[in-house]
C-alpha cells in the first residue's frame, strides 16, 4: 500500500509506517516514554529526510500524550503548577530551537546535527540505563537496595532564589529550576522531534526531587503542550510537518500503546529497562555508523 508524503516528497509503504508507529507505541506503553526518541531515527533509517522525520515525530508525540495526561489526571498524578512552569520554559525553548533549526538548515548542517544529538544522547542514556538495570538484576541487589534513599533535590536547585511551594510534588524550590529544565527540553523537542520524557523524567526525579507518583503525569503534561507549540512552529517556519506521515504514525502508536501497557503489567521492570537500554544503544550505534560512511546520495537537489 504505497502512500505519497507531500512534504517528504516521496512514496512509502503506508502499512510499514503504521507498523513503525505501532512499534514505538508498544515501547511507549512498556517503558512509559513518548517513543519519539526512537521514531525519528527509525524514520531516518527508512529514508525520510531528518528534518521531516523530526517535525512529524513531534506531531505524533502530541497525539500520543493526550490519553496519558487524562489517565494520570484521574488519579491526581499531575502537578499542574510545576507543569505550567515547565511548559512556559518549553515554549521559550521551542522558539530558541526554531531559530537554531533555521540557522543550521541555512548552513546545510541540520541533518548532521540531528544525527549527532541522537548519538550523544541515546548513547549516554542507554549506557546509564544498561548499568542500572544490570545492577538491579544482580543476585542480592534487591536486598541491598531494600532501604529506599531519602528523596531530595540537587544542591544546585537548593541554591536558587525565589522559592515556591509545589504542593502536589511535595517541594519548596525555586521555579527557575523547572523553568530551565523545560527550556532545555523545548530546544531538544524542536531539533530532534522528541517529547523529552526520556530526559525529563530522570531530571524531575534526581534533580528536582519530585514525588514519584506525579513525575510521569507532569512530564506528559509538559510534553503535550510543548510538542503542540513545536508542531505549530515547525508548520509556520520550517514547513517540515508532513501531516500524512504524522497521521499514519499516530494511528499505529495509539493501537500499539494498548499492547505495550498490557505487557508492562506482567513483566519485571528491571528486565524491561535492560531491553530498552539495549534498543537505545543499538539505535545510537546505527546512527553513529551512518555518520561515518558515505551516503548513497552524495548530494541533493532542492528547488529554487
Amino acid at each position: 500500500m504505497d502512500v505519497y508524503l507531500p512534504i517528504a516528497n516521496l512514496s512509502v509503504n503506508g502499512l510499514f509506517i503504521v507498523l513503525l508507529g505501532g512499534l514505538t507505541g508498544i515501547l511507549s506503553g512498556l517503558f512509559g516514554v513518548g517513543g519519539g526518541f526512537l521514531t525519528t531515527p527509525l524514520l531516518i533509517f527508512y529514508g525520510i529526510p531528518p528534518t521531516v522525520a523530526a517535525a512529524s515525530a513531534a506531531t505524533q508525540v502530541t497525539g500520543a500524550s493526550v490519553s496519558g495526561v487524562l489517565a494520570h489526571s484521574k488519579r491526581n498524578g499531575v502537578d499542574y503548577r510545576m507543569g505550567a512552569v515547565m511548559v512556559g520554559g518549553g515554549i521559550v525553548g521551542a522558539l530558541i530551537g526554531a531559530l537554531l533549526f533555521n540557522v543550521l538548515e541555512a548552513l546545510g548542517q541540520i541533518d548532521v546535527v540531528i544525527s549527532i544529538l541522537y548519538v550523544v544522547l541515546l548513547g549516554s542514556i542507554g549506557t546509564l540505563m544498561m548499568r542500572e538495570a544490570a545492577t538491579a538484576l544482580r543476585p542480592g541487589a534487591e536486598t541491598a537496595g531494600s532501604q529506599p534513599r531519602k528523596r531530595r533535590h540537587h544542591p544546585l536547585v537548593a541554591g536558587l532564589p525565589f522559592r515556591w511551594r509545589f504542593y502536589r510534588s511535595g517541594l519548596y524550590i525555586s521555579p527557575l529550576a523547572p523553568l530551565i529544565l523545560g527550556t532545555l527540553v523545548g530546544v531538544l523537542t524542536m531539533l530532534m522531534g522528541v517529547g523529552g520524557g526520556f530526559l525529563l523524567v530522570p531530571a524531575m526525579l534526581y534533580l528536582l526531587g519530585m514525588s514519584g507518583n506525579v513525575v510521569v503525569g507532569t512530564s506528559l503534561f509538559q510534553i503535550l503542550f510543548v510538542t503542540m507549540v513545536t508542531t505549530m512552529t515547525h508548520a509556520l517556519t520550517t514547513k517540515a510537518v508532513d501531516i500524512v506521515l504524522a497521521g499514519l504514525l499516530l494511528l499505529g502508536s495509539v493501537l500499539g500503546a494498548q499492547f505495550g501497557t498490557q505487557i508492562a503489567m506482567k513483566a519485571r521492570p528491571e528486565v524491561l529497562r535492560l531491553v530498552l537500554a539495549a534498543i537505545v544503544l543499538l539505535v545510537a550505534l546505527r546512527m553513529l555508523y551512518g555518520l561515518g560512511v558515505q551516503p548513497d546520495e552524495i548530494y541533493t537537489v532542492s528547488p529554487l
